[in-house]
């Protein structure tokens, strides 16, 4: 089967303006262009575009895609299969909130008694299926099922202000940790300071510190990208940056 610009627009659900920028951009070329000029595309553009889609929908940025879906490993069918997993998850993470909404609209009718540690159960396991998802395997190499398990554990037990406390925790070592970035001295008052706040802000999730364990979390920020992106986002080097106040910090450099 083959199809038109317009044709395939309309089956996939986008605008024929959206193809024609693909091609532009060498995502998403046409099998052929016809004597007409018409770009045509077969059953390999309609996988293609099927693909492109799914990681639009997960939240892939197109040049990204693009590196994916050209790279000689490509494997469709593994593409397919990652895919699933991750709308696997999603779909976990929308039943949990729905099961916790519903439960909170019984307890406002009078129903049901529900304790305030109930109320946030739903966004504490979305944060751990989050983190499973991105670094689930990384982590679990490196420091082991056992401990992963018991941080998990742990973030399931806190109480509704410890979670605040965290997530406030974790924003001002961001904040503090650009400030010094500007400084450019990873020895100095204030990435020393976000260094130590980053290991506050661990206190909340890992079962026992260490500065062996902290440096080694460091080392993986700046060796994943993912991890890289996060705290490069504000500012490219900030994740190396972390990486050798960290360092300092644990007397391993």
């Amino acid at each position: 089967m083959e199809y038109t610009v317009q044709q395939l627009a309309k089956l996939a659900g986008i605008t024929s303006r959206t193809l024609r920028y693909y091609d532009e951009i060498g995502l998403l070329k046409p099998a052929r262009v016809n004597a007409s000029g018409y770009r045509i595309y077969g059953p390999k553009e309609v996988d293609q575009l099927q693909q492109i889609l799914f990681y639009r929908e997960l939240g892939v940025d197109l040049e990204t895609i693009k590196q994916i879906l050209t790279s000689p490993s490509f494997d469709d069918v593994q593409a397919l299969k990652q895919h699933r997993e991750k709308l696997l998850a999603e779909r976990r993470r929308l039943e949990a909130l729905i099961a916790n909404v519903e439960k909170t609209l019984l307890a406002k009718e009078g129903r049901i008694i529900m304790s305030d540690k109930e109320k946030f159960e739903a966004f504490k396991q979305q944060l751990i299926d989050e983190n499973e998802r991105k670094y689930g395997k990384e982590i679990r190499e490196k420091y082991g099922d056992e401990q992963v398990n018991k941080s998990n554990e742990k973030v399931k037990n806190m109480t509704q202000a410890q979670y605040e406390e965290a997530t406030k925790l974790g924003e001002e070592v961001l904040r503090v940790l650009h400030e010094a970035f500007l400084t450019g001295d990873p020895a100095g008052e204030l990435a020393q300071k976000a260094a130590d706040l980053h290991r506050q802000w661990l206190g909340y999730f890992w079962d026992h510190y260490s500065k062996e364990a902290h440096a080694g979390l460091a080392q993986m920020y700046v060796d994943d990208e993912r991890f890289k992106a996060y705290y490069d986002k504000k500012q490219s080097g900030m994740a190396e940056f972390l990486r050798d106040a960290i360092f300092i910090y644990t007397g391993k450099k």
